[in-house]
This record gives structure tokens, C-alpha cells and sequence, in this order.
């Protein structure tokens, strides 16, 4: 299955978790903001859409999303000082999920209108689709090949998996070790990628019916894992 016209999958249960944790969804002005706000509380989750590093910080877990110009993305994380809070928070080994143009952000750079440098999270650079004939930007649902069966973001998918993306660029990775899914438009690109505790992906998961929300539910699992017990109620 790949490109658009493609059909989307038919749906399978995603999990809903349990516990509500509050996940933090970077708000710099572009983008899918409110769909995924809404999708990660389909999947039990507590989303906090905010653009105040301060309260982002607090959050066990912080989303990126993103659809738009990189240039102009990165102009707005940098003014609004989210730049520095995601770098703080991954240091700190806080999860952090890249969506679409999220996800191309924390790459060193972009070919995009002109270029840009990004937030350097992973090595590497972002680069126009080499599509041949095919058409541009790229939209629709495509199969995804999975590679890391062992990565907690995939947790409870197949290895073959379509997911509905909308873009132009794709990362090219410096580290192979840090790709954990590919597909093909026109020719192979990197479309979901993991490095230490930042994970990203081309495609809209909160777009993609059961796989989406599954994954969505993985990355809250994640986040559920490091944020700090709740104080023991008194006798």
C-alpha cells in the first residue's frame, strides 16, 4: 500500500489507558494542535496544550507537533523559548514525541525554503522526498515496515502498518540505529525514528485510525511510566 489513493486499514482495538497522565502538547503556533489534543484523550490521557515553558516542564511527557514551514517553526520554538525547554526536558530523559513537522524540527537541519537549522536532537538532515513521477506532497495512507519490534512506541503493532501522512520533506538520519520505520513514495524514506527518549514520526497518528491511536497510547503508556506517584492518601 503506499501513496495517496490508498485505502486506510481496517480498524483493530487500540488500547485506552488506565491511568491519566498529563501529557504536554508544545503549542508555538502551527499545526495539529487541537486533533492531537483530542486524540490522546481518546486514549485516556490528560493533554495540556500550552506554549508556557514553565508549565510544559511539569508535564511527564510533551508532544510536538507540527504542520507548516520549518523555517518558521523554529523561528517560533526559539522565540517562545520552547527550543531550550525540549532540550532541557530530554536531558532530563523526559519522553518527547515529534509529529510530521515535530518531528523533522528536532533533525540538525531542513532544505526547506532556503534551509534552516534545527533543534539537533538527532543527527541528520531534512531533505525533499526523491518521489520521481510521483506527485507532491505526498498525501495519504501508506504501509509502514516497523523495525524495532522492541521499541516501546510500537508496542502491540505489526511490522507492516499503514498510517496516513501529508508532507513534502522526510528526514535522512546520520545514525541508521536510530530509524525504527520506513516506507516508500517514489523511493524508501525514513518515516518514524527513536533516540534515547525523543521519538518521531512523518505520518499523523492521531490520523490514523486504530494503529494511530495505538501508538498514541503507547507514547502515554511511556510518559505514565516516569511521571511521579500520586501522594498515598491518609488512613
Amino acid at each position: 500500500m503506499s501513496g495517496a489513493g490508498a485505502s486506510a486499514p481496517p480498524a483493530t482495538a487500540a488500547p485506552r489507558e488506565a491511568t491519566a497522565v498529563e501529557i504536554g502538547i508544545v503549542d508555538y503556533g502551527m499545526g495539529n494542535r487541537r486533533s492531537v489534543e483530542k486524540a490522546l484523550a481518546h486514549v485516556g490521557a490528560r493533554p495540556l496544550l500550552s506554549s508556557d515553558p514553565d508549565r510544559l516542564a511539569a508535564a511527564p511527557g510533551l508532544v510536538l507537533p507540527g504542520v507548516g514551514a520549518f523555517p518558521k517553526a523554529m523561528e517560533n520554538l526559539r522565540r517562545l523559548g520552547l527550543d531550550r525547554l525540549l532540550a532541557e526536558r530530554l536531558r532530563a530523559g523526559t519522553p518527547v514525541f515529534g509529529i510530521c513537522l515535530g518531528m523533522q524540527l528536532a533533525f540538525d537541519s531542513s532544505e526547506e525554503l532556503g534551509g534552516a537549522e534545527g533543534l539537533s536532537f538527532l543527527p541528520g538532515a531534512v531533505r525533499p522526498l526523491r518521489a520521481g513521477s510521483l506527485k507532491l506532497p505526498h498525501i495519504g495512507w501508506n504501509e509502514v515496515v516497523l523495525s524495532r519490534p522492541d521499541s516501546p512506541l510500537l508496542s502491540g503493532l505489526p511490522d507492516r502498518c499503514a498510517f496516513y501522512h501529508v508532507h513534502s520533506l522526510a528526514p535522512v538520519p546520520a545514525d541508521p540505529a536510530d530509524v525504527i520505520g520506513t516506507a516508500e513514495y517514489g523511493s524508501p524514506f525514513v518515516t518514524a525514528v527513536q533516540r534515547g527518549s525523543f521519538y518521531g514520526v512523518q505520518f499523523h497518528p492521531e490520523k490514523s485510525s486504530a494503529a494511530g491511536l495505538r501508538m498514541l497510547a503507547n507514547f502515554a503508556a511511556l510518559c505514565g511510566a516516569v511521571a511521579p506517584a500520586p501522594p498515598a492518601s491518609r488512613p
